[in-house]
């Protein structure tokens, strides 16, 4: 059998590169896109044996180098997103809304047989967050143009190479109080980026055409229970002061001066909505493909590098013995 060649978009970051290690160990062919192979490719060449994987260097808004990949591909996965806006068109507006769109016509002019796209969890509800409505509308257009697309729609994930868990343990390392955004009670689904990889893998796989599929891990957790877990874990106790909205918006318009904001006040908008699966689209559990790995089990594995003597620390040794 002929494998299949996935063309991939976004493949520097901790999806992209689980998602080719698991791709290539089975057999199928990657075409990576990164805007700067010098940066880059260091990182993606080591994810897979010679032969399995192809670097591109292209500007993504490229059409006409881009739509040169599409002729020798059969999947497209877009893995790109932004947290917040930058300068130089780095833009909600063009990064998850005009770009799915150009992906999901090339998709549909050169037959590809499927067409997937990372989007994002809660969108329906945040009418008010800027990222959300690029986010929606991406998905709209990419549906407009190629309807036997699926849409992945994940809460939070994580994995020692995010930057959800490990930042929030930079933080909880050094500052001796954490605030609580809308007293801490935002409920998450927090997924394992292999659990996640593991979907897209089945959904190219078993030819799975779902529109949209929410991802979500096999728990329920609010945002003050993340935050004590992630103290537990790297062994730390700090006061968690829930902190005013009108204090929240200010302290996020200051972090917004950073070149990588901890906070946004879009981010502060999005936090106001629950993060899991809504019950009006099909999860990952219902297409039979169960997320297997909780959140404490997986921070526990990497959260010794916040912990007093490191991963010689008393706690790691009591924690593999008992």
């Amino acid at each position: 059998m002929k494998a299949k060649n996935c063309l991939i978009f976004g493949g520097s970051g901790q999806i992209g590169r689980n998602l080719i290690r698991k791709l290539t160990k089975n057999n199928y062919k990657v075409t990576v896109v990164t805007r700067n192979i010098h940066q880059k490719s260091y990182i993606i060449k080591t994810q897979a044996n010679a032969g399995y994987i192809d670097i591109v260097e292209a500007n993504i808004f490229d059409e006409i180098k881009i739509r040169e990949l599409f002729k020798k591909s059969d999947v497209c996965i877009n893995l790109i997103g932004i947290l917040f806006e930058k300068k130089k068109g780095n833009t909600f507006n063009n990064i998850h809304s005009i770009f799915p769109s150009i992906l999901a016509k090339l998709c549909k002019e050169y037959n590809l047989k499927h067409f997937i796209h990372l989007s994002a969890l809660g969108i329906n509800e945040a009418t008010d967050s800027n990222y959300a409505k690029s986010k929606l509308l991406g998905e709209n257009n990419i549906f407009k143009n190629f309807p036997l697309a699926t849409v992945l729609r994940p809460s939070v994930v994580y994995s020692s190479d995010d930057n959800f868990t490990t930042n929030f343990m930079n933080l909880l390392n050094v500052l001796p109080f954490f605030p609580l955004y809308y007293n801490g009670k935002t409920k998450f689904s927090p997924i394992h980026c292999s659990d996640l990889t593991d979907i897209i893998y089945n959904v190219i796989s078993k030819n799975i055409y779902s529109k949209i599929i929410e991802c979500v891990g096999p728990e329920t957790i609010s945002f003050k229970e993340i935050i004590e877990k992630l103290l537990k874990s790297i062994g730390k106790k700090r006061l968690m002061i829930p902190l005013p909205l009108k204090l929240a918006e200010f302290s996020a318009s200051f972090f917004e001066l950073m070149p990588n904001p901890l906070l946004t006040r879009d981010q502060l908008r999005l936090l106001k909505y629950d993060n899991i699966s809504s019950g009006k689209y099909k999860n990952n559990f219902d297409i039979g493909i169960p997320s297997l790995k909780y959140f404490d089990e997986e921070v526990k594995k990497y959260s010794y590098m916040w912990r007093e003597g490191g991963q010689f620390s008393t706690e790691k040794y009591k924690t593999k013995n008992d």
